[in-house]
Protein backbone atom coordinates (compact mmCIF):
# COMPACT_ATOMS: atom_id res chain seq x y z
CA UNK A 1 0.00 0.00 0.00
CA UNK A 2 3.11 2.44 0.18
CA UNK A 3 3.92 1.73 -3.45
CA UNK A 4 3.53 5.66 -4.11
CA UNK A 5 4.30 6.74 -1.13
CA UNK A 6 8.03 5.72 -2.05
CA UNK A 7 7.78 6.91 -5.73
CA UNK A 8 9.21 9.82 -7.21
CA UNK A 9 7.46 9.91 -10.24
CA UNK A 10 5.16 13.09 -10.61
CA UNK A 11 2.65 10.96 -13.50
CA UNK A 12 2.42 8.33 -10.97
CA UNK A 13 1.34 11.23 -8.35
CA UNK A 14 -0.91 13.13 -10.75
CA UNK A 15 -2.80 10.07 -12.32
CA UNK A 16 -3.20 8.85 -8.51
CA UNK A 17 -4.75 12.35 -8.00
CA UNK A 18 -6.81 12.39 -11.04
CA UNK A 19 -8.52 8.97 -9.61
CA UNK A 20 -9.65 10.83 -6.42
CA UNK A 21 -13.19 11.61 -7.79
CA UNK A 22 -13.63 8.04 -9.40
CA UNK A 23 -12.55 5.85 -6.57
CA UNK A 24 -15.30 8.76 -4.35
CA UNK A 25 -17.94 7.84 -6.67
CA UNK A 26 -16.51 3.82 -6.32
CA UNK A 27 -16.70 3.34 -2.77
CA UNK A 28 -21.02 3.14 -3.03
CA UNK A 29 -21.54 5.18 -0.01
CA UNK A 30 -25.30 7.19 0.04
CA UNK A 31 -24.48 10.57 -0.55
CA UNK A 32 -20.46 10.72 -0.50
CA UNK A 33 -20.37 11.66 -4.09
CA UNK A 34 -22.06 14.85 -3.70
CA UNK A 35 -20.82 15.62 0.21
CA UNK A 36 -17.60 15.52 -2.25
CA UNK A 37 -18.29 17.64 -4.67
CA UNK A 38 -19.45 20.14 -2.30
CA UNK A 39 -16.23 19.80 -0.35
CA UNK A 40 -13.93 20.17 -3.43
CA UNK A 41 -15.87 22.65 -5.15
CA UNK A 42 -18.06 25.14 -3.04
CA UNK A 43 -17.07 24.99 0.57
CA UNK A 44 -13.70 26.87 0.34
CA UNK A 45 -15.32 29.53 -1.33
CA UNK A 46 -18.23 30.08 0.99
CA UNK A 47 -15.55 30.32 3.70
CA UNK A 48 -13.51 32.58 2.22
CA UNK A 49 -16.27 35.11 0.78
CA UNK A 50 -17.38 35.92 4.50
CA UNK A 51 -15.81 38.81 6.54
CA UNK A 52 -14.70 37.71 8.75
CA UNK A 53 -14.06 34.01 7.33
CA UNK A 54 -16.20 31.53 9.70
CA UNK A 55 -17.92 28.13 9.02
CA UNK A 56 -21.71 28.03 9.74
CA UNK A 57 -23.28 25.06 11.98
CA UNK A 58 -24.39 23.83 8.55
CA UNK A 59 -21.33 23.80 6.60
CA UNK A 60 -19.78 22.14 9.90
CA UNK A 61 -22.54 19.57 9.99
CA UNK A 62 -21.76 18.83 6.40
CA UNK A 63 -18.14 18.37 6.69
CA UNK A 64 -18.62 16.11 9.27
CA UNK A 65 -20.77 13.94 7.27
CA UNK A 66 -18.49 14.05 4.33
CA UNK A 67 -16.11 12.69 6.62
CA UNK A 68 -17.82 10.07 8.03
CA UNK A 69 -19.05 8.74 4.89
CA UNK A 70 -15.40 9.01 3.36
CA UNK A 71 -14.58 6.94 6.42
CA UNK A 72 -15.45 5.59 9.29
CA UNK A 73 -19.31 6.73 10.28
CA UNK A 74 -19.48 8.16 14.20
CA UNK A 75 -22.82 8.66 15.33
CA UNK A 76 -22.33 10.38 18.28
CA UNK A 77 -19.84 12.23 16.95
CA UNK A 78 -22.77 13.57 14.21
CA UNK A 79 -24.99 14.14 17.02
CA UNK A 80 -22.40 16.63 18.93
CA UNK A 81 -21.41 18.76 16.21
CA UNK A 82 -25.27 18.80 15.24
CA UNK A 83 -25.78 20.30 18.89
CA UNK A 84 -23.21 23.10 19.13
CA UNK A 85 -24.54 26.30 19.06
CA UNK A 86 -24.55 27.83 15.70
CA UNK A 87 -22.96 31.02 17.37
CA UNK A 88 -20.44 29.24 18.99
CA UNK A 89 -20.21 27.51 15.57
CA UNK A 90 -19.16 30.73 13.55
CA UNK A 91 -17.24 32.36 17.03
CA UNK A 92 -14.78 29.18 17.20
CA UNK A 93 -13.96 28.88 13.90
CA UNK A 94 -13.55 33.14 13.51
CA UNK A 95 -11.45 32.67 15.62
CA UNK A 96 -9.53 29.87 14.21
CA UNK A 97 -8.69 31.19 10.80
CA UNK A 98 -7.69 34.20 12.57
CA UNK A 99 -5.02 32.05 13.59
CA UNK A 100 -3.69 30.89 10.40
CA UNK A 101 -1.14 30.28 9.44
CA UNK A 102 -0.37 28.44 12.42
CA UNK A 103 0.39 24.88 11.86
CA UNK A 104 -1.04 23.72 15.62
CA UNK A 105 -3.42 26.36 17.39
CA UNK A 106 -6.12 26.10 14.54
CA UNK A 107 -6.79 22.72 14.95
CA UNK A 108 -7.08 23.02 18.35
CA UNK A 109 -9.20 26.05 18.44
CA UNK A 110 -11.83 24.01 15.87
CA UNK A 111 -11.58 21.15 18.10
CA UNK A 112 -12.91 23.05 20.65
CA UNK A 113 -16.76 22.39 19.99
CA UNK A 114 -18.42 19.48 20.46
CA UNK A 115 -17.94 16.47 18.24
CA UNK A 116 -14.75 17.92 16.61
CA UNK A 117 -11.48 16.04 17.20
CA UNK A 118 -8.12 16.74 14.79
CA UNK A 119 -9.64 14.95 11.46
CA UNK A 120 -12.90 16.89 11.61
CA UNK A 121 -11.23 20.26 12.35
CA UNK A 122 -8.82 19.39 9.48
CA UNK A 123 -10.99 19.00 6.86
CA UNK A 124 -12.05 22.46 7.73
CA UNK A 125 -8.66 23.73 7.28
CA UNK A 126 -7.67 22.20 4.55
CA UNK A 127 -10.53 23.63 2.30
CA UNK A 128 -9.05 26.83 3.06
CA UNK A 129 -5.53 26.10 3.22
CA UNK A 130 -4.38 23.19 1.33
CA UNK A 131 -0.95 23.70 1.16
CA UNK A 132 -0.78 23.78 5.26
CA UNK A 133 -3.42 21.49 6.45
CA UNK A 134 -4.27 18.31 4.95
CA UNK A 135 -7.24 16.24 6.05
CA UNK A 136 -6.22 13.61 8.40
CA UNK A 137 -7.01 10.57 7.24
CA UNK A 138 -6.08 6.96 9.27
CA UNK A 139 -5.46 5.28 5.53
CA UNK A 140 -3.26 8.08 4.35
CA UNK A 141 -1.46 8.09 7.38
CA UNK A 142 -0.82 4.71 6.76
CA UNK A 143 1.40 4.68 4.41
CA UNK A 144 3.93 6.99 6.03
CA UNK A 145 6.70 5.58 6.98
CA UNK A 146 8.29 6.41 10.82
CA UNK A 147 4.83 7.79 11.75
CA UNK A 148 3.68 4.58 14.20
CA UNK A 149 -0.18 3.85 14.73
CA UNK A 150 -2.60 5.91 13.84
CA UNK A 151 -3.21 8.54 16.86
CA UNK A 152 -6.18 10.96 16.29
CA UNK A 153 -3.96 13.71 18.46
CA UNK A 154 -3.43 17.12 17.53
CA UNK A 155 0.70 16.13 17.91
CA UNK A 156 0.35 12.96 15.51
CA UNK A 157 -1.64 15.48 13.03
CA UNK A 158 1.26 17.70 13.43
CA UNK A 159 3.82 15.01 12.02
CA UNK A 160 1.76 13.83 9.75
CA UNK A 161 1.17 17.04 7.95
CA UNK A 162 4.43 17.73 8.28
CA UNK A 163 5.43 14.85 6.26
CA UNK A 164 2.67 15.51 3.52
CA UNK A 165 4.03 19.24 3.26
CA UNK A 166 7.51 17.54 2.79
CA UNK A 167 6.12 15.77 0.22
CA UNK A 168 4.34 18.11 -1.43
CA UNK A 169 7.48 20.15 -1.60
CA UNK A 170 9.26 17.52 -3.31
CA UNK A 171 6.78 17.03 -5.95
CA UNK A 172 6.45 20.52 -6.98
CA UNK A 173 7.62 22.20 -10.19
CA UNK A 174 7.22 25.93 -10.74
CA UNK A 175 4.37 24.87 -13.34
CA UNK A 176 2.76 22.71 -10.92
CA UNK A 177 2.93 23.00 -7.53
CA UNK A 178 1.04 20.64 -4.97
CA UNK A 179 -0.61 20.94 -1.70
CA UNK A 180 -0.09 18.93 1.52
CA UNK A 181 -3.77 18.01 0.79
CA UNK A 182 -3.70 17.04 -2.77
CA UNK A 183 -1.08 14.56 -1.28
CA UNK A 184 -3.69 13.18 1.20
CA UNK A 185 -6.23 12.95 -1.89
CA UNK A 186 -3.14 11.00 -3.97
CA UNK A 187 -2.56 8.48 -1.49
CA UNK A 188 -6.14 8.17 -0.56
CA UNK A 189 -7.19 7.34 -4.06
CA UNK A 190 -4.10 4.93 -4.81
CA UNK A 191 -5.54 3.03 -2.27
CA UNK A 192 -9.05 2.93 -2.84
CA UNK A 193 -10.41 4.82 -0.15
CA UNK A 194 -11.67 4.17 2.73
CA UNK A 195 -10.00 5.49 6.41
CA UNK A 196 -10.93 7.54 8.99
Amino acid sequence: MDELWTSADLQTWSRALARYPEVIAGQGVSRLADLDRWYREEFAGAITGRTPLHVTHDEMIRVTEWKMKRGVWRARNLALVRGNDPAEVARLSGETFALLPDPRKPLARLAQLAGVGPATASAVLAAVRPEIYPFFDELVAQQIPDLGAVAFTAGYYARYAERLRERATALSTPDTPWAAHAVGQALWAAAGGKGE
